[in-house]
């Protein structure tokens, strides 16, 4: 028999989750269900990044990624002292080491104070301050980033879900989904479920799922790995906080850079690589369907032809540690390659239009029975709380 509920969410990192929290709060007694193809919550994306608490100073002004990173750091630091879950307002520097960096760290600036963020530019003393052993020029200081436990955002988030009704099936991967007397039949690996309405929240397989829920897409996920270092603990007082470079503003990553983490330790990186498999978190994870799909694919042809030269310079870190470290050295000219050891790596699912372009914002689609987010670029765990009630928004006038 088929489980019966007025909401499915199909996805359980921290957006899925979120969604089913801002669901219960506001409608109190409706059916939550959440569909998790996993035998745990955050198994991808959501637990396996670096824990940052972004400040939202990146992003253009007016964007969906700018609003919900403001008020959803706003709401996930009230979550987080509300629950007991560990988070640090620790700050981070932004540097530049050359001249010709300037500029566009003049342009970063801007946005983070149209954006209302607490930054300002500081000189070499201060820099010196903040972080000694960083290299630079300049740089923006922005002591309202933080770092947060994010699975234990979803561990809290869980148990709340729970306490209201809802529900989580693990072990439960969507393999269709079709309309029957205007609700929606989603057949899993933990049997079928029958809902009013559906939510997809589903990562790296979003765009998947949402063709799968007889959604037009038209963009891909593309996945790219994110690799790091972590410092030996012996050389972990090179880094206080957050260091990192600016950013090229043609290419959607941020740089290699340092972060310490809520849990102890000093992260470095990430380098940026095609990942051979959707959840290939190592060189040696591939899935030749997912691999043909990104390399046949012409949104991804034409983006590897635009920035080539990037994507070599990736590649060859990815291969060599010497070149990673130069890299390290560019902000932190102590860091030397046996003060570093292997850390574990994440896969960011990137949206990429057929023309090239990396879909740089969330996007979220609905139909009359569905709700679909085809893309959650970071800052989506920061802002993951505000992002869920703007899907309930989309869902309210349905469910009264």
């Amino acid at each position: 028999m088929a489980t019966q509920t007025d909401v499915a969410i199909i996805g359980g990192g921290i957006v899925g989750l979120a969604t089913a929290y801002r669901l219960l709060e506001r409608f109190p007694g409706t059916r939550v269900t959440i569909l998790e193809k996993e035998s745990k919550l955050a198994f991808h994306q959501t637990g396996r990044n670096s824990g940052v608490l972004h400040s939202g100073i990146y992003y253009k002004p007016g964007t969906l990624r700018a609003t919900n990173c403001r008020e959803g750091k706003k709401a996930m630091e009230e979550f987080c002292q509300r629950e007991g879950v560990a988070y640090d307002i620790c700050g981070k520097v932004i540097v530049a080491v050359t001249e010709d960096e300037l500029p566009k760290m003049r342009d970063i600036l801007a946005r983070g104070q149209a954006n209302g963020v607490q930054c300002e530019m500081i000189g070499v003393e201060r820099l010196r301050e903040l972080e000694p052993h960083s290299a630079g020029i300049a740089a923006i200081h922005v002591p309202e980033a933080g770092i947060v436990d994010y699975p234990g955002v979803c561990e809290k988030l869980a148990v709340r879900i729970r306490e209201k009704g809802g529900t989580i099936l693990f072990n439960a991967r969507v393999t269709s989904m079709s309309r029957s007397n205007g609700r929606m039949i989603v057949q899993t690996t933990a049997g079928e479920v029958e809902a009013r309405y559906v939510v997809t929240c589903a990562g790296l397989h979003g765009d998947r799922v949402a063709k799968l829920s007889g959604t037009p897409v038209d963009s891909k996920i593309v996945p790219f790995r994110g690799e790091y270092f972590e410092l030996k603990p012996e050389m972990q007082h090179l880094c206080r906080n957050l260091i990192y470079p600016v950013p090229d503003p043609g290419f959607p990553f941020l740089g290699v850079h340092f972060t310490r983490l809520i849990q102890g330790g000093i992260e470095c990186g990430p380098n940026a690589v095609l990942a051979f498999a959707r959840e290939g978190y190592t060189k040696l994870d591939i899935n030749l369907r997912d691999l043909l799909e990104s390399l046949t694919y012409p949104g991804f042809l034409r983006m590897a032809a635009t920035h080539w030269r990037t994507g070599c310079g990736e590649m060859w870190r990815s291969f060599s540690k010497a070149a990673f470290v130069r890299a390290l050295q560019r902000l932190m000219p102590e860091i030397r390659s046996e003060h570093l050891h292997s850390a574990p790596s994440g896969v960011r699912a990137q949206a990429l239009g057929r023309d090239g372009k990396l879909v740089d914002d969330f996007v979220i689609v609905e139909n009359d029975l569905v709700v679909n987010v085809l893309n959650a670029p970071s800052p989506a765990a920061t802002a993951a709380l505000n992002v869920g009630r703007l899907i309930v928004d989309k869902l309210a006038a349905r469910l009264t």
